[in-house]
This record gives C-alpha cells, structure tokens and sequence, in this order.
C-alpha cells in the first residue's frame, strides 16, 4: 500500500486563497478538526466530531478528569442514603442556558432519559431505576430499586455519547429525533447562522458561563472550564497537505489529528508544536452488520477477523515506526485493569490464507455482496478501510467499496436496509483508548440487539457478562469477568480488533495550555 503524500498542488491552491490569518490581538482560534461536523445532537451519534462540538455548548453534571474521577461539574454536591438507593443532586447557583433560561432539575432528568435511550451506562441505570423527580429547580433525585456503583460514571460519561444537559423541552424530544435547537449551558454557543457546511463551524463564547470556583487548569471534562478565546472557528480540511500549509503558515492554529507521516514536516518547523493527543491512544474496530449475510453469521465473522492482520492495519493507521502501535490487542485498551491476553490466539496466530479461504466456504458463505463502507476524508479511516478491503477481497468475498465522506458514512451506518437497498455490510472506525477500558463505557461491544451500536449484534452470554461485572464486589471479580468476556467476544466476534495507535496533535506555537487528553477550548490561550 502506498503511503499518503503531501499534495503540493493542493497545498498551492490553498495558498492562494485569500488569507484567513486575523491580527494577532484577535482573540479568536482557528481549528482544523478531524472532519465535518455532519450530526449536531450528540445523542443520536457517536462520531466523536460532535462529542467535541457538544462539550463546547453542553455542561455535565459530573466531570471525568485525567485520573479517571468524575467530579462535580453542574452539580455543587450529592448525598446517597437507603443503601446507594436514593440520591440526591444538588446544582450549583446560576446556571443558565444559553437563551437566558435557568438551569433546572428538571432539565437534568429529561436529559438524562433522553440520553440512556441511546447510552449502554445509561440503559443499565434504567434498568435500576425506581423513579426520578425534581423536588425544587436546584435539585433532582433519583431513586433505586437496586443500587448503582457505577452512578457518577454514568453521569460523568464522556465517551461517545455523552451526557449533556438540554433544556427539558429539547430532551423531551425522542432519541432518533434531532433537536430543533442548539441550546446548552457550556461555554460556547453555537453560530448556526454561519454554518457552512463542508467549510466551517462557529462557536463564540458564552457570557454567562461560570467557571466552578476552583485554581489552576482543567483537567479533561473537569474543572473551572475558563476561556479565554471571544470565538472559535473550525474550517474544515479534508485534504492533508491543505492543512500542513495552512498551519505552517499560520493560517490556522490548531490540526487536530495530523496523520504521522506528516508529522516529521510539522515538527521541523520552529513555528510548531506537537504532543500525544491522548496518554491511552486509539483503539481500531471493524464494524460488521450482524442483520444481513454474510455476517449474519459468528462463523464467517470469525474468518474475517483471523484474516484481519493488526500490524498491516496499524502501520496504514500510524506509519511504521513501532513505536506508535500496538498488535497482540484484544477488547480492552492495553496497560488498563481490564486488559488481558486471554483468547488472543485467533488474533496473534500465523495466518494462512488459502486455509481462510477454506474456512470462509466452510463457515457458509455463499459469494454474498459485502458492501465495504469507507470514509475518504478521514486519512486513518481511509487506510484501516483500503487494509480491510484487500484482506476481504484475498479472502475471495465479492467486495463493494462504497466511499463517501465521513458524515454520509455515520448517516449511512444507522440503516438497516438490506445492502443492495442502501445498506451496508462493515466498515472501520477508531475509538479512544478512553472509551474501551471496560466493558460499560465501550460502545461497540454492546450485543442487545436493536440497543446495540450500528451493526446491532445480539449476543446474550455478552450483555450477561456485561451485568455481573456491574455488580462485581471488587477490581479482581472484574477483572474475571473481562477475561471470560473476552474470550467470548472472540469466539462470537461483535467486531474485529485491529489494534492500537498513538497519535499528536499539533498547533502554533504561540498558543499555551494546549489540553491533552480531549479536544476541548478551554484553558487554552496565546502565550
């Protein structure tokens, strides 16, 4: 395969545009973000473009830090009685939404309704939950039929998807329904009137935004959250070497996901500064749809995946030196509790392809189309998906390549259409190492059926696994549980593992208090 090069031509036309750059004392950020922003309600995808988006104009109740504590965030505090059965939230004095609306107990619980439709955390507390109700506007409570350790995480969640508190008349809205407003309470609010789609997103800074009353800088989603920017402007950039030009020259300020052959021209820049965009990397999934054949069925899934080779996906991912990927990966992100090597041999193994091709016939594949969805403006997703689609077509499967970009790949995913009515049969994406550390917060690996994530498996001895490491007494019965369920995740194959990459991020110079871990716009500033 041939690695992606810089497009001097491309770069050249960019060059030529009028320049973007504002004056220096000009508090606004130019951002390159990793692709269109296609979806704006964050509960009705996962795509972590608009994760980003939503921290920008939605606050939580509870903070994930760097630590991986929740804090609070919305709420001043809480208190649990009757045996973690009952507790009660109380938020902090002067929130408003951005139409000038208090923030309301009230809004909490419909938002966290809205929200558990769609969020595997948040479907395991309804399964729990007696009742919710919002005795006075600063405080709601919730009430247990049986209790919930994993409560604050559940409402700190900031993996895909998050939880976000809307106005209750926007969370009343069904999950599979779009919100008519772009309404929060975060330090942002969203400029829909000049949105341009393709092109660029803006955002400008919330007056009416409190910062907890805390010292020092954010961490992660916690923190005092303080701005320092009037306006952020994303401009969006499919092309790489578009977006080298633009940040070598100043032109922007921030790219967030360089790819990291490109990584040598950035960093031999005075100009430029780059850091590891998270400390847990990025974990690779090939996503199948279990509702149509072939991969209907585990057998055939189970050929792919032994097929599929980790290195050849992550050296497309992350370039060749070792150093930025990980193989020999299961379901779980390297060097967290729950990792294991348990039942990684069909992974690790030396593989054969002629006896593939056997096994594939054997396992009941009839020459079915596969309809091979891969995203062109998204370089990683492009490579992982041209790696996937040459191992399915050495495998001897009738291969449909359908490219698009990204945004009408995740519009795309949430059919459930035969392939040849619009469809699809599998494709590639990434998650951070953050959301894959158990088996709770990973999206991907929830096999309930029409609750599941796109692709939708249905595998019970999955979600009773799922349940019991719920209610295990402690990090050792955890850890049991995540081995077994390991090991049946690769006997059943929800999705294929194809490992784990590092990446930076990179920006001006001129700019401090970059944030690591996600991509947030707080803290940051112009040193």
């Amino acid at each position: 395969m041939h690695r992606r090069t810089l497009l001097t031509g491309t770069a050249a036309a960019f060059l030529a545009r009028p320049s973007l750059a504002q004056p220096a004392a000009a508090r606004v950020l130019k951002y390159v973000p990793q692709s269109d922003l296609t979806v704006t309600d964050p509960v009705m995808t996962t795509a972590y473009i608009t994760r980003t988006h939503g921290l920008m104009i939605w606050d939580q109740l509870y903070g994930l830090d760097a630590e991986l504590r929740p804090r609070p965030q919305m709420v001043e505090g809480h208190t649990v009685e009757d045996d973690g059965r009952r507790w009660t939230f109380r938020l902090r004095e002067g929130l408003v939404f951005h139409d000038g609306e208090p923030v309301r107990g009230r809004d909490c619980i419909a938002s966290i309704r809205r929200w558990a439709q769609r969020d595997s955390l948040g479907q395991a507390l309804m399964a729990r939950l007696d009742e919710m109700s919002a005795p006075d506007d600063r405080s709601f409570v919730i009430r247990l039929r049986r209790p919930y350790g994993a409560m604050l995480d559940a409402l700190a969640k900031v993996g895909p998807s998050a939880l976000f508190v809307m106005p209750e008349r926007l969370a009343a809205t069904e999950a599979t329904t779009p919100i008519r407003e772009i309404i929060g309470s975060g330090p942002f609010r969203w400029k829909a009137d000049e949105r341009v789609v393709g092109a660029r997103a803006v955002y400008e800074r919330f007056d009416r935004y409190r910062p907890r009353e805390e010292s020092g800088l954010s961490s992660w989603a916690a923190g005092p959250k303080r701005v320092h920017f009037d306006r952020v402007e994303w401009h969006v950039m499919p092309d790489p070497g578009t977006a080298t030009s633009a940040l070598t020259n100043g032109e922007v300020d921030w790219w967030e996901n360089p790819t990291n052959d490109l990584l040598p021209i950035l960093e031999r820049n005075r100009n430029i500064a780059t850091q590891l965009a998270t400390p847990l990397g990025t974990m690779g999934t090939g996503i199948f749809n279990h509702l149509h054949a072939p991969f209907d069925k585990a057998a055939v899934r189970r050929v792919v995946m032994e097929a599929m080779s980790q290195e050849d996906c992550m050296i497309a991912a992350a370039g060749t030196d070792p150093a930025l990927y990980r193989t020999g990966v299961g379901i779980f992100t390297p060097g967290t509790p729950m990792a294991s090597t348990e039942g990684l041999e069909p992974l690790t193994r030396r593989r054969d392809m002629e006896t593939l091709r056997k096994a594939l016939a054997e396992a009941g594949y009839k020459g079915e189309r596969v309809v091979l969805m891969i995203p062109t403006d998204q370089a990683v997703l492009a490579a992982i998906g041209e790696v996937c689609l040459d191992t399915l077509r050495r495998l001897g499967m009738n291969v449909e390549p359908a490219v698009s970009d990204w945004g009408t790949l995740v519009q795309r995913r949430a059919s459930k259409a035969p392939p040849e009515q619009g469809g699809w049969n599998m494709f590639n994406t990434t998650w951070a190492g953050l959301d894959m550390i158990n088996p709770v917060v990973q999206q991907v690996l929830r096999a309930n059926g029409e609750r599941a994530f796109f692709g939708w498996p249905s595998i019970p001895r999955i979600e009773e696994l799922r349940e019991a490491w719920l209610d295990a007494p402690d990090l050792a019965t955890q850890q049991r549980i995540c081995a077994e369920l390991q090991q049946v995740a690769l006997r059943e194959v929800p999705y294929v593992p194809t490992g784990q990459y590092l990446y930076k991020t990179a920006y001006r110079r001129d700019l401090a208090d970059v944030p690591n871990g996600l991509f947030v716009f707080w803290d940051i500033r112009r040193a």
